[in-house]
């Protein structure tokens, strides 16, 4: 069985002085239910994949989504209040983020669970799971945020408990800009928006929407490196579903279903789907089964094909990220409170631990800076 020095050794053999010269910067959300006190950062070193110790950036109340705009001046997290988002200037490259403004807080409404800005750094899109409705903001020069126009959905889907309601869970941007897709888990639908980052608002495309199996509950939503094909992890049924994109309309046409548990296993509750940054493979966090699967992406026609699924370092693989160049995966655990590193083989996708994690409350979203 493979050993991992505890996260206070490496601490100490890892100043944070010494990731500086060759390493990532990383920003954590989290949830603030128990110790966390709200955005955290963390440096990974990109020689041996070390984490130092996470550090506090900002307080505020569980921010379980970030996001940067396109320039990485500005990042914002989900906020519980009419305003749904709360905006930091990114002061200097040691983490540091100052507030934009005091965020609306009269009157309340549940935060968002998912956000996005647009290539132009016009607008920032939130997905409303508890409320039921999409946003958009608009975003000004200085980085503060504009009152949220808002859509609201309607309707249920099949499983009383889970689908009572619409739960729009994520915004996804289109590699053009044009459109936005919204995967809502409540009416096992994905929707296409036409976006006008100019006066922040969506318009419904034509067709509106694909329907999902029954049940399945989409959760969120990647493109493909060619931009014609897209995919779709879905959190109750564990599968991540291939597209068709038809960038004209914003159609989506399924194409494929892969499930990305092992057959033997029942319980499904998938979290996050992404793609390396070379666009040869896709990665999906399986929590329950606490593992990470990994499937190849034809280049000829984007379909899937499972490479493997490994254990993930901790409970409730809820995000995950790559380095920019592709080298390091970063894994945080909600219920288990760590962060795990894998070492990723460019040519074959396979994952391999890498020694070391370190200490995050409830940590849910993973997001490289550099």
């Amino acid at each position: 069985m493979k050993k991992f020095l505890h996260p206070a050794l490496f601490a100490l053999l890892f100043p944070l002085t010494a990731f500086a010269m060759n390493s990532h910067l990383i920003f954590l959300g989290t949830y603030t239910r128990t110790t966390g006190k709200g955005i955290y950062a963390v440096r990974l070193d990109d020689d041996t994949g070390a984490l130092s110790t996470p550090f506090l950036v900002a307080e505020t109340p569980s921010p379980t989504w970030i996001t940067f705009s396109p320039d990485k001046k500005f990042l914002y997290a989900n906020y519980p209040s009419a305003a749904q988002a709360i905006g930091f200037r990114v002061a200097d490259d040691n983490g540091k983020l100052v507030p934009l403004a005091p965020p609306l807080t009269v009157p309340a409404a549940n935060a968002p669970s998912h956000l996005a800005v647009d290539a132009t750094g016009r607008t920032l899109l939130a997905a409303n799971y508890a409320d039921g409705f999409v946003a958009a903001l608009p975003i000004n020069t200085d980085g503060t945020l504009g009152a949220p126009n808002i859509i609201r959905h309607s309707g249920h889907g099949p499983n009383p408990l889970r689908q009572d309601r619409p739960h729009p869970h994520s915004v996804t941007l289109s590699p053009d800009n044009r459109f936005v897709i919204v995967c809502d888990l409540g009416l096992d639908r994905i929707y296409s928006y036409a976006l006008d980052p100019i006066a922040a608002k969506l318009t419904p495309a034509n067709p509106p929407f694909v329907e999902a199996m029954p049940t399945s509950g989409p959760r969120h939503f990647k493109f493909g490196p060619d931009g014609r094909h897209a995919y779709n992890l879905t959190e109750m049924g564990s599968t991540v579903v291939a597209y068709d994109y038809a960038a004209a309309t914003g159609a989506l046409t399924p194409i494929q279903t892969i499930v990305t548990l092992p057959p033997s296993f029942e319980a499904r509750w998938a979290a996050e789907v992404r793609i390396h940054p070379n666009g040869k493979f896709l990665y999906a966090s399986n929590r329950g089964h606490d593992s990470l699967a990994v499937f190849a992406i034809d280049p000829a026609t984007d379909k899937l094909t499972l490479v493997e699924i490994v254990p993930s370092g901790g409970k409730v693989p809820r995000n995950f990220a790559f380095s920019p160049d592709g080298k390091w995966l970063v894994c945080g655990h909600q219920d288990s409170e760590n962060l795990t590193v894998f070492r990723v083989d460019a040519a074959t996708g396979r994952l391999t631990r890498a020694p070391g994690e370190a200490s995050v409350s409830m940590c849910v979203c993973v997001l490289f800076y550099n």
